[in-house]
């Protein structure tokens, strides 16, 4: 084992205007993790206490046309769709929150609240601009490689635009990942768009990312491996148990601490011989980040979906970029379900969608059906 080194349907406009300022820090977790025939696996937590995003499975077909957003409506870049991507998306619209193309690039939207700073809205520039929500789906639909992201992603401006759903606009960063194991993280930062290597595969929230890699720093005595016995005044002390490698560990639900938390589990993850071991591997370590409710932000706010929801962490998917399947679980259904995208038809005309949950129950086996 190694040592640390590597949204709203029926809202009234008071509860949009909460909302607005409650909204400070969505606790969504992202890891990558790499088997040892080379295959990799990306997944990730969404966190929200308030409200379901309503997000459904969306297949997104080839040649098919979008149209990003400005702050004039629906007037900014056009492009059509160069791969297929099968996606979570949000807020029953084409905003894609996770996701995965036909060649295998994932990534995936983190809410990034006071420090995306994005580009000034100039109506001369409408059509090569695109907004927040725009982004991975604009990203997932037209490139193949990092290297092709790089490059394509710095001839958008990205500016903000005020999501009716929340009275704001969305504050974002993202994080890509190819399929040999390689990722990047994007951020808005001065009205341009910053791109860092990210070889640890990890992403939280605020603050920046290269904030969070210089915190690292204060934790690099972290181990999966015990402390030894130290000897003080002719006294033998001995760790009280296993884990003492662990000691220090921040243990609460804020970015940088989550952000250390999934650095510690991926880099002392047990090796895995490929990638389906890789995905049960990802889905126990993000396990640990799962958040009831009253424990993330917006849980208090006045909203009647809040009944009917059993935990902050609405979902949790796992992309196997090798064998090019999406599987996920929701809070009402701790379930792993499946699609392949090779099986796909991406030559139709319309987006489809398929909803997470057939039923809002867990799916319990009974084992007397086995007699």
């Amino acid at each position: 084992m190694k040592t640390i080194t590597k949204q709203i349907f029926g809202l009234s406009i008071a509860a949009q205007m909460t909302l607005a300022t409650a909204f400070s820090a969505e606790a969504c977790t992202g890891i990558q993790l790499n088997a040892q025939d080379g295959s990799s696996v990306y997944g990730r937590t969404m966190e929200w206490g308030a409200f379901d995003l309503h997000s459904r499975v969306a297949i997104i077909p080839r040649n098919f046309e979008f149209t990003g957003k400005t702050p004039e409506g629906q007037n900014g870049k056009v492009w059509r769709t160069k791969y297929g991507v099968v996606a979570l998306d949000m807020l029953g619209q084409d905003y894609l929150a996770d996701g995965m193309n036909e060649a295998g690039l994932a990534g995936g939207l983190f809410y990034h609240p006071g420090f995306a700073d994005y580009a000034e809205y100039d109506p001369d520039a409408a059509a090569d601009t695109i907004t927040a929500v725009d982004v991975l789906g604009y990203a997932l639909t037209q490139f193949s490689s990092l290297e092709e992201l790089r490059e394509g992603l710095q001839n958008v401006r990205v500016v903000p635009v005020v999501e009716e759903a929340i009275g704001i606009p969305v504050a974002a960063h993202w994080i890509f990942n190819d399929r040999q194991g390689n990722s990047m993280v994007v951020e808005a930062h001065e009205g341009e768009l910053r791109f860092f290597d990210a070889p640890l595969g990890v992403i939280t929230n605020a603050p920046n990312y290269d904030w969070h890699t210089t915190n690292l720093r204060n934790y690099l005595n972290l181990s999966a491996v015990a402390l030894p016995d130290k000897r003080l005044e002719n006294t033998d002390f001995t760790p009280l148990g296993a884990g003492s490698g662990m000691i220090g560990l921040p243990g609460d639900h804020t970015p940088p601490s989550r952000f250390i938390r999934a650095v510690a589990w991926s880099q002392t993850a047990r090796p895995t011989s490929n990638s389906d071991e890789t995905v049960y591997e990802l889905f126990r370590i993000l396990d640990n980040f799962n958040l009831p409710l009253g424990s993330a932000e917006g849980s208090d706010l006045p909203t009647d979906e809040i009944e009917q929801m059993r935990s902050a962490t609405i979902w949790t998917t796992v992309w196997d970029q090798q064998n090019m399947t999406l599987y996920f679980h929701t809070q009402h259904n701790r379930r792993v379900r499946m699609l392949g995208l090779e099986g796909l038809d991406f030559s139709s005309d319309t987006i489809r969608h398929l909803p997470l949950d057939l039923s809002k129950s867990q799916d319990v086996e009974d084992l007397a059906t086995r007699e």
